[in-house]
């Protein structure tokens, strides 16, 4: 029941982040008016009609607003996710696989990373160096790293000491072999949790950014962006802050559940193998 139950919450939450980044890549399509075009004369306008999800302070749709805004929010998720996994992977296979003075010195530099607290980090570096979006990501991807590296880092050192891999090492196959045909497909498992955990964390740091005016910049639509200008108007439309707020909320909690859901299904099979 168990494994039914995680498959099918899987196979849900992989079909909900699917359309997501489907209807953000046709956005141009998918929205009903321009995202950036304002009437001052339809400011506040409830939804239905014309604006299925209202306008906001500038006369701009909302709905318009939110499905572009995938593009800046998830997108830019996603390209984060990927690369903290990579780096992260890269750095914890060497540390894990080889030991000696590599492990030494990735583990120390690991161990300074995680002596900061990420969030604050990431903030005062963007905050230096301006709230450009490449430096938004290389900023998240060059801090965040560690963390992953130290858990990737324990799950090859599991599966170093197999006897397969001793085996492998016995009739004379070389290091990239057994990486890429034994220790990377083994922790792909866990590597899949991980990235769909990062993806949820990703995307509430941009849009953490973004609300606090160090991310995406006005007038680009983005979530964290859209609550940020809806806290000003909230007295006077409340509403506004629902959309971009569910929206958040949403992808978020899906990427959690579907993190947790591929954790259930790994510890079944662990269990089946044993």
């Amino acid at each position: 029941m168990k494994t039914q139950s995680a498959r099918k919450t899987v196979l849900f939450c992989t079909a909900f982040l699917a359309a997501i980044a489907f209807l953000g890549f046709l956005a141009p399509l998918a929205a009903p008016n321009d995202p950036l075009e304002g009437d001052l004369l339809s400011r506040f306008a409830p939804f239905g009609g014309e604006y299925p999800l209202g306008t906001d302070q500038l006369g701009r749709c909302i709905l318009s607003r939110l499905i572009y805004g995938i593009r800046p929010t998830f997108f830019l998720a996603l390209l984060t996710m990927t690369g903290t996994i990579l780096l992260g992977t890269f750095m914890g296979v060497i540390s894990g696989y080889f030991g000696g003075t590599a492990d030494e010195i990735i583990m120390r530099l690991v161990d300074v990373m995680l002596s900061f607290p990420s969030q604050i980090t990431i903030l005062a570096v963007v905050g230096l160096l301006g709230s450009d979006l490449r430096t938004v990501v290389l900023v998240t991807v060059l801090i965040k790293w560690a963390w992953y590296a130290r858990m990737i880092r324990s799950s090859v050192i599991k599966f170093r000491e197999q006897d397969f891999i001793a085996w492998s090492r016995s009739i004379g196959s070389g290091n990239l072999y057994i990486l890429f045909r034994h220790i990377i497909p083994g922790i792909s498992g866990e590597l899949a949790v991980l990235a769909t955990l990062e993806t949820g964390w990703a995307v509430l740091n941009i849009s953490t950014l973004s609300f606090l005016g160090l991310g995406v910049q006005a007038p680009v639509p983005e979530w964290g962006a859209m609550l940020s200008e809806a806290k000003n108007v909230m007295t006077f439309n409340p509403f506004q802050m629902l959309p971009p707020g569910l929206a958040l909320m949403s992808v978020v909690l899906v990427c959690n559940l579907l993190g947790d859901s591929l954790r259930d299904l790994l510890d079944v099979r662990e269990a089946g193998k044993r």
